[in-house]
């Protein structure tokens, strides 16, 4: 359909003639999808960001994991070397239990 629209239109602010779908809804301008589809490809790079962002965590959390998994068991390797070396103190053969 065609309604009476006020707004700005080509640097014009005032009542227009404009067209109108079945559900009642204007149909946009070119300078009105041109907003839209800048908007939308501004929020999708933002989102794409987002996503590198969260993917650059997870890999910094799976390196930190990592490490820690390292630390311990170097841990349990001083310990082990620790608990050998008390039992030849002890003159007990660790190899041989």
């Amino acid at each position: 359909g065609l309604g009476l629209w006020f707004g700005e239109y080509r640097g014009l602010n005032r009542l227009w003639l404009r067209w109108y779908d079945q559900q009642g809804n204007w149909i946009p301008t070119d300078a009105e999808l041109e907003r839209l589809r800048a908007e939308q490809e501004r929020q999708e790079k933002e989102l794409a960001q987002q996503r590198a962002e969260q993917e650059h965590q997870r890999a910094e959390l799976a390196q930190q994991r990592a490490e820690q998994e390292h630390q311990r068991a170097e841990l349990a390797q001083q310990r082990a070397e620790q608990l050998a070396e008390r039992l030849r103190q002890m003159g007990i053969n660790p190899d041989e239990i």
